[in-house]
């Protein structure tokens, strides 16, 4: 397999929740590089400082949870970290599905888990980042991952995911799109809807300014306009 980014150009993964929520915002920040702090980032940071503890490895019964995982993937372009791995030990060899796992006996499956403040999202962000850590996981074990969890601060529950042909596809063009927005270096214009009120770049952003804006052609054509319609 012939991979097709080097390690020169790997993007964050975390970055792909930004792309599916809005392409400006992700222009903004790993192009621009603005950020900017909302309650909503707060606590969503404090959230994954309690389960991002690299030397936290621990064995329930037939459990093994790994804690902030580094995933990497060569067909994406991205690494990042996972917030906790689980790998169940399951009865037999499933092909394809399952690995052995150093100083442990039997067979394993891994199930993702990403750590998520508020409640479920109406939008695909949460479903493409966790998609895409489970594509890294896959290439990085040579298995495949049909479901992995989303955990809600708020509700406090787990939702199920299923890594499917078309949320794979999203992730792909997700993906391509960020190497592709960062090659040319540009920002797209604002769309302004009910998310611009989530946004904790909302006021770097000026999604108001950006629309009202009309370019010196816009501007010239519709003079002309007027003064044909004058005649």
């Amino acid at each position: 397999m012939v991979n097709p980014y080097h390690e020169d150009e790997f993007l964050h993964l975390s970055g792909i929740q930004h792309m599916a929520f809005c392409e400006r915002q992700w222009a903004l920040i790993y192009i621009e590089q603005a950020w900017a702090e909302n309650i909503r980032t707060v606590e969503g940071k404090h959230l994954h400082e309690r389960t991002d503890d690299p030397f936290l490895d621990e064995t329930r019964k037939d459990i093994r949870v790994v804690r902030a995982m580094p995933i990497i993937s060569y067909k994406l372009g991205l690494q990042g970290i996972a917030d906790v791995v689980e790998f169940h030990r399951i009865g037999e060899y499933q092909e394809g599905k399952t690995i052995k796992l150093d100083n442990r006996s039997g067979w394993w499956k891994p199930y993702l888990v990403e750590y998520k403040r508020g409640n479920p999202k109406s939008d695909d962000r949460d479903a493409v980042q966790l998609c895409a850590q489970a594509i890294s996981l896959e290439e990085m074990l040579k298995i495949e991952i049909d479901i992995g969890y989303l955990f809600y601060g708020k509700t406090k529950r787990r939702e199920k995911v299923c890594l499917n042909f078309t949320l794979r596809e999203r992730v792909e063009e997700l993906s391509e799109k960020m190497h592709m927005m960062l090659v040319t270096g540009k920002t797209p214009k604002a769309q302004k809807g009910k998310r611009c009120s989530l946004c904790s770049l909302i006021e770097i952003c000026q999604p108001n300014l950006t629309l009202c804006h009309k370019s010196v052609e816009g501007y010239l054509a519709s003079m002309i306009n007027c003064e044909v319609a004058d005649l």
